[in-house]
């Protein structure tokens, strides 16, 4: 018996060994319950949408697109940040101007909760949303960053379901390689040896390619801002236009 073994009691063997199968039931339960996820997530466009954005995989897709349900009863992206609770709380006396406060967390949490992890998600990657992240997180802080981040995603969102468009500063390797992960979780066929449009993930010189293009990207929103006036919302309305080129 070397050290590191260790002589057990058979009942506690007998408890280990209980816990060990029922861990294996409970990984096979998931791989059950992510299949029928990964098959929803194929069936609905609106999610392989919502994946060509940085920080969004199956998941988040899933989860906002059930609490969104459909784009169209949202007239304006304002509506859909409010419905998030993604806006900010508005205080006002009297006929005195208008302060603007923390968001208000109202409407539906769990989404809300989504969007702000992929807030911090997209920070990660390169592009005009981690641009925007560093900019405002250089006056206010990461976790104000995070939120507007988040808000900005909010209404990227509202623009790309409403007008059926995916984003335009998508890295399509890697969106490829995303979906065929999906199809995979979903139960479909490897097809060894066939060189399909993900493939194209796995050649580090198309990664680069993809990689310069959306940092150029992020340097060409950067320059584009460098000489705005930072201000708060007017009016009690959220700005908007930040990223025009994110709407698409």
């Amino acid at each position: 018996m070397t050290l590191s073994e260790q002589i057990l009691p058979d009942d506690e063997r007998s408890a280990i060994e209980r816990h060990l199968r029922e861990f294996d039931r409970l990984v096979e339960d998931l791989r059950v319950i992510e299949r029928d996820l990964a098959r929803s997530a194929l069936a609905d466009e609106s999610v392989a949408r919502l994946m060509t954005i940085p920080g969004i995989d199956m998941v988040v897709a899933l989860a906002l697109a059930a609490a969104i349900g459909d784009i169209q009863r949202f007239e304006a992206p304002e509506k859909l940040v409010s419905y998030l609770g993604l806006n900010p709380s508005v205080r006002q006396s009297g006929p005195g101007p208008a302060h603007h406060g923390r968001i208000t967390k109202q409407g539906r949490g769990h989404a809300r909760g989504m969007l702000v992890e992929a807030a911090w998600a997209a920070a990660r990657a390169p592009g005009p949303l981690r641009a925007f992240f560093l900019r405002v997180s250089s006056r206010r802080g990461q976790h104000v960053a995070a939120v507007a981040t988040a808000r900005k995603l909010a209404v990227l969102i509202w623009h790309l379901l409403r007008k059926g468009e995916s984003y335009l500063w998508a890295r399509p390797a890697l969106h490829a390689k995303k979906m065929r992960e999906l199809e995979l979780k979903a139960g479909y066929p490897a097809a060894r040896g066939q060189k399909g449009a993900a493939h194209a993930y796995n050649l580090k010189s198309h990664r680069d390619q993809e990689r310069r293009w959306v940092e150029q990207a992020e340097a060409a929103y950067t320059r584009i801002v460098a000489g705005w006036n930072p201000r708060g919302p007017r009016s009690g309305r959220v700005r908007t236009g930040a990223l025009k080129e994110e709407r698409r």
